[in-house]
């Protein structure tokens, strides 16, 4: 069975989506079968990556809320992440365009550790208050997975796996998805947004069953 998960680095719901998933997965018989993909989905494609602008500030901006109204949404996502054992931290999250991450997940995925690698880029982002989109930052993060360093270098130094991204993104379009996350089951079945473990284990009975 192949699950496709159209995610982004920079949305509280997909990292939220991936431990509810995993949960169900630990659950799930044949889960040895089971193989995951990571697809490149940007929720704002045109975010320019700004250090100085704390997030609060970036989702008022853009939900055309209050500053106070946006902590209180975010406050109540750090809560919900609680739940399943996700430690947020807005206030020291860094707004960055998930462009160059989405690559380093393609880069990841050639060498099977795409799983590991999107781990990574959302406790960075959300948890440890990195700049995902920084160069040198991914580059790291890449060598404390067990990417190839010189590999990432060049990758992120050019525009090796820009295609790939973009026709995710497009391939979403096509798919009418307009949120992440978007869990696809076997292109048979779909998942919409961060449900219940038991959601997704009743899809993937029902997968299986289907064949």
């Amino acid at each position: 069975m192949k699950v496709e998960i159209w995610s982004d680095v920079m949305c509280p719901f997909c990292y939220i989506g991936k431990r509810k998933f995993e949960l169900a997965l630990q659950q799930f018989t044949h889960h040895e079968k089971v193989e995951v993909e990571w697809k490149s989905y940007q929720l704002n494609p045109h975010v320019k990556t700004d250090a100085g602008k704390p997030v609060h500030q970036y989702l008022a901006e853009r939900k055309g809320i209050s500053i106070e109204e946006a902590k209180r949404m975010n406050e109540h996502v750090t809560n919900i992440a609680k739940e399943v054992g996700l430690i947020y931290d807005f206030d020291k999250a860094i707004v960055a365009n998930s462009f160059d991450a989405h690559r380093l997940s393609h880069f990841a995925k050639l060498q099977g550790l795409q799983n590991k690698t999107e781990e990574a880029l959302f406790a960075a982002y959300f948890t440890q208050g990195k700049n995902t989109a920084d160069k040198d930052t991914l580059i790291q993060l890449g060598n404390h997975i067990g990417l190839d360093t010189e590999g990432v270098k060049e990758m992120l130094e050019s525009d090796i796996l820009s295609e790939e991204v973009k026709y995710d993104m497009d391939e979403a379009e096509k798919f009418g998805i307009t949120g992440v996350p978007f869990f696809v089951f076997n292109r048979k079945y779909a998942v919409s947004g961060a449900q219940n473990s038991d959601v997704f284990l009743e899809t993937l009975e029902k997968v299986w069953e289907d064949g």
